[in-house]
C-alpha cells in the first residue's frame, strides 16, 4: 500500500541546499529536534488554552496541517543534518525517537476537549505511538529501523491536518454534530490503517531479519 513516505527522498532533495547551509552555520541535527518537538508542544498549547476560557478557537486546527508539514521538514533536516555532516549520536538517536512521539500526543491529544467520549481517540494516538516503538524494535532482531505503512509518521501528518481543516470548518460553523460522527469514523479509519502499519512493520522486520 503507498504511502506518503515514499515521497522522502524527492523532499529531501529540495531541503539539501537549506541543510547544507544550517550546517555551514553551526546549526546541529539535535538543535532541530528539538525545535520540532518544542514546537509542537508549544502548538499543542495554543490548540488546548482556548478550552479552558471560551470554548475552541478554530485558528489553530486550521493551520494545523502547515505546521505538520513544517515539522515533516524538520524531521526529515535532522536527518539528514545527521547522516550527511557526521552529527549522528547515541544522544540523538534517542532524542528523535523521543521527540517524535512526545510531538504526536501533544498536537494530537488537544482534540479531546472536542469530544463527549474521548477513550477512542486516546486508544488510537497509543496505537500511533506503538507503531513507532514496533518500527523502532526492527533494530533489536537485526532488521533496519521500519518505516512501512500505510499509516507512518508521514500519513498520519497528512491525516490529523485534514482533520484539523474540517474542525476548524466545524467550529466556524457551529456544527458539533456532524463533527463528532465524522471524528468517530476518523478513529475507526485511523485505528484499522495503524494496527496494518503495525503488522507491516513486524511482518517486514522479520523477513529482512531472516534475509
Amino acid at each position: 500500500m503507498p504511502s506518503v513516505y515514499d515521497l522522502k527522498p524527492k523532499f529531501q532533495n529540495l531541503l539539501r541546499p537549506l541543510v547544507n547551509l544550517l550546517a555551514r552555520i553551526g546549526v546541529t541535527a539535535n538543535m532541530v529536534t528539538l525545535a520540532a518537538m518544542l514546537g509542537s508542544i508549544a502548538y499543542g498549547i495554543w490548540i488546548y488554552q482556548p478550552f479552558a476560557t471560551h470554548g475552541p478557537n478554530p485558528y489553530p486546527f486550521l493551520f494545523l496541517g502547515l505546521f505538520l508539514f513544517i515539522r515533516m521538514a524538520l524531521n526529515a533536516i535532522d536527518g539528514m543534518l545527521a547522516r550527511e555532516h557526521n552529527q549522528q549520536s547515541l544522544f540523538g538517536a534517542y532524542l528523535n525517537e523521543v521527540g517524535d512521539v512526545v510531538s504526536d500526543a501533544a498536537l494530537y491529544l488537544p482534540f479531546l476537549d472536542l469530544m463527549e467520549h474521548g477513550i477512542g481517540w486516546v486508544l488510537m494516538i497509543g496505537l500511533c505511538c506503538l507503531t513507532e516503538f514496533v518500527g523502532l524494535q526492527g533494530k533489536s532482531i537485526g532488521a533496519s529501523r521500519r518505516y512501512d505503512g500505510p499509516f507512518g509518521k508521514s500519513d498520519r501528518a497528512v491525516f490529523f491536518g485534514a482533520l484539523g481543516l474540517f474542525t476548524a470548518w466545524a467550529v466556524f460553523e457551529n456544527r458539533q454534530a456532524l463533527h463528532g460522527i465524522v471524528m468517530n469514523w476518523a478513529i475507526l479509519i485511523a485505528s484499522l490503517l495503524t494496527l496494518i502499519t503495525i503488522v507491516n512493520r513486524v511482518r517486514r522486520g522479520i523477513q529482512e531479519a531472516r534475509s
